[in-house]
């Protein structure tokens, strides 16, 4: 192995075996404690960070994995979510359970699969990226053996990604059949040589778009997502909607910048797709009354701006869709990191009534909830608003009016369901609701846990700073990638 080879690797090795030394010294040392696991697990989340971002070589680790401005913005990415993810379960620990050492050494685990899937150019790395991402998020999503709810939050989530996986292996095969090879760039450059896919391209990408859609929550392949989320441990379900989905649609640009003219074919589908996402997603959370089932549905209708900033890629370049990606985990993580704080033993945080007046009695974690929702809703001086403006503007540079002007309007719909959760906050006392004779049932909220302050303050700062200056972020992306990924 070359020295330029253990430097590609490095943040890859420092995930995985971090991961097993965590696991061990979880065994061996029984006394050491689930709580200083996880912090000695952020940090070498954050020393797989630093040494991607850092310690950089350019070039290839054999024939599946590469070292690029790409590569790196996504290994950082999900080497961070992993960290936040950690800090933000540190008081939840405390309150229920998630396991010993294998909930910090599986999340270490994950990312190193996310980082994997993020960096290959050969489908074959993207597909065993996949499934140890896959492998380690079916056994955090059961890990409560408490909680009911949690066991079947983990055996769904383990059916659809045994079916997602059988359609995205089919299609790797019928790819390499059409292509002869599984190199990205040369399989996308043989399918679409003829000016647009050939039958058993279109076959093969078919079953690609459904493996990918499961795994993003896609329409129509979005199911899954509000039951795994009510029932899943809100630490868990974090990284579940933010890394994993950012790292997964991370190849699908890969995949879409290498296609060509094959990418022409496969628009009108997308296009499809990417519509009913938004709008689906953001209708159904509007009758929504769980906080945690909002946010899967908000998760869906996310994953259609994306899918329509990744639609574009291929004329107008991956930076939208990654700044979008960006934002959208510091929101996410945000609002998963409230609710898991405000979740105690008697279970996860419920119904949105709960809110009511914590803005007041919790101003901290309200406030920091409270950002995250209007991020999401793309309202200014939030980074959603620059997010959202980043895509529909890329998408209406690349000719997409009508999915725009779709985009834009589910956009507006959602608002409801998101500035909802910030009026219970702030503006609907107990008195007031007694007075009209709404039924509210008290929950005790737990203390501030510091780690978990900490993450929030860290997502908050960043979704107000890129939502005022994102000039910043914005120019480094389009310097490690320019108009696309290798």
């Amino acid at each position: 192995m070359t020295q330029q080879e253990i430097y590609i690797l490095l943040p890859y090795a420092i995930l995985a075996g971090g991961s097993m030394f965590t696991l061990l010294l979880g065994a061996f040392a029984p006394g050491f404690g689930v709580r200083r696991l996880i912090y000695l697990s952020a940090a070498i989340a954050l020393a797989a960070a630093g040494g991607s971002a850092f310690i950089y070589s350019p070039g290839t680790a054999g024939v599946i994995f590469v070292s690029d401005g790409f590569s790196r913005i996504f290994t950082v990415l999900a080497s961070l979510s992993a960290a936040l993810t950690l800090l933000i379960s540190v008081g939840y620990v405390g309150r229920r359970p998630l396991g010993e050492e294998e909930f910090p050494a599986l999340v270490l685990f994950a990312a190193f699969g996310m980082s994997l899937l993020a960096s290959s150019t050969n489908l074959l790395g993207i597909f065993l990226g996949l499934e140890c991402m896959s492998l380690a998020l079916y056994i955090m999503l059961a890990s409560n053996k408490a909680d009911p709810r949690s066991g079947e939050s983990g055996l769904k989530y383990l059916i659809i990604g045994a079916v997602s996986t059988g359609f995205f292996a089919y299609g790797i095969a019928m790819i390499y059949y059409e292509s002869g090879t599984l190199s990205v760039a040369e399989a996308m450059a043989a399918l679409s040589r003829g000016g647009g896919l050939s039958p058993v391209g279109m076959v093969g990408w078919g079953m690609l778009l459904v493996g990918l859609g499961f795994k993003t929550s896609l329409f129509p392949f979005h199911l899954w997502a509000p039951d795994v989320y009510e029932g899943g441990p809100s630490p868990v379900v974090a990284f579940l909607s933010t890394a994993s989905k950012a790292t997964v649609l991370a190849a699908f640009i890969r995949l879409a910048l290498a296609s060509g003219t094959g990418w022409d074919t496969l628009t009108p589908a997308l296009w499809v797709i990417c519509a009913f996402t938004m709008a689906f997603g953001n209708i159904a959370a509007l009758t929504q009354n769980n906080i945690k089932r909002v946010l899967a549905y908000s998760s869906i209708a996310q994953m259609g701006y994306v899918l329509l900033a990744l639609i574009a890629a291929p004329k107008t370049g991956p930076v939208p869709a990654i700044f979008y990606l960006v934002v959208y985990i510091l929101m996410d993580l945000g609002a998963f990191g409230v609710v898991a704080s405000f979740s105690g033993k008697d279970g996860e945080l419920g119904d949105i009534d709960t809110l009511r007046g914590l803005g007041f009695r919790h101003p901290f974690r309200s406030f920091a909830l409270a950002a995250c929702f209007i991020s999401l809703a793309g309202l200014p001086p939030t980074a959603g608003f620059i997010g959202k403006f980043g895509i529909f503007f890329a998408s209406l540079k690349a000719g997409y009016v009508y999915l725009s002007v779709i985009g834009i309007i589910t956009a507006i719909i959602s608002m409801y369901y998101y500035l909802r959760v910030v009026v219970y906050l702030y503006m609907r006392s107990e008195k007031e609701d007694e007075a009209r004779a709404i039924p509210v049932k008290p929950k005790a909220i737990p203390l501030e846990d510091p780690a978990g302050a900490f993450a929030l303050a860290v997502s908050v700062a960043l979704i107000i700073y890129l939502g005022i200056l994102p000039g910043g972020l914005l120019d480094l992306l389009t310097s490690l990638v320019g108009s696309g990924a290798s």
